[in-house]
C-alpha cells in the first residue's frame, strides 16, 4: 500500500491538523479519564481500519501505563473481564457512534447507561473524542497513512 497523499506536505493539511490537534488538547484537559479516551481511540481505529491511529494510540496507551492485556483485548471488550462498566459504556458509545451508517445510531439504552457513569461534561468530552478520532481515522485511511513508525510522545 502506497501513501496516496502526505497531508502535512500540502498548504491546507497543516492548517487543518492544527485545529484537530487543538480540539484534542481541549479534550485531554477534561475530567474524562485519559485511559478511557485512549481505549475509545483504539476501538474506533480498529473499526475504521486505521493502522496509523492504532500505532499511535496503542503506544500512547502503553506509555501512559495501560497494560498490554487491556490494549490487546479492546477489540473483544464484550467478551472480557478486564474493563470496568464505565469503560464498557464508553466503548459501546464509541462503536455505535462510529457505525452510524449501519442505521442504528446511538441507542437510548447505550446513552442512559453511559450517563450513569459520566456527568454532562464527561459525556461531551466522550462524544467529542469519538467524533475527533473518527475524523483522524478517516483522514488517514483515505490518504493511506501507514502505521508502524510512531514513537510515543512524538506529537507532544
Amino acid at each position: 500500500m502506497q501513501t496516496r497523499l502526505d497531508p502535512l506536505g500540502t498548504d491546507l493539511g497543516p492548517k487543518f491538523a492544527k485545529y484537530l490537534v487543538s480540539a484534542h488538547s481541549a479534550l485531554v484537559r477534561s475530567t474524562m479519564p485519559t485511559a478511557t479516551l485512549e481505549l475509545v481511540n483504539i476501538r474506533v481505529s480498529q473499526i475504521n481500519g486505521c493502522g496509523g491511529c492504532l500505532d499511535m494510540h496503542t503506544k500512547e496507551a502503553a506509555a501512559a501505563g495501560e497494560t498490554a492485556l487491556r490494549i490487546n483485548l479492546v477489540g473483544a471488550w464484550r467478551e472480557t473481564t478486564v474493563f470496568t462498566e464505565a469503560e464498557r459504556a464508553a466503548l459501546e458509545l464509541a462503536e455505535q457512534g462510529t457505525r452510524l451508517a449501519d442505521g442504528i445510531g446511538i441507542t437510548d439504552d447505550a446513552w442512559a447507561y453511559a450517563a450513569t457513569f459520566y456527568d454532562d461534561e464527561q459525556l461531551m468530552a466522550l462524544v467529542a473524542q469519538i467524533a475527533l478520532i473518527n475524523a483522524f481515522t478517516r483522514l488517514n485511511v483515505m490518504t493511506q497513512q501507514r502505521g508502524g513508525s510512531y514513537v510515543a510522545g512524538q506529537l507532544g
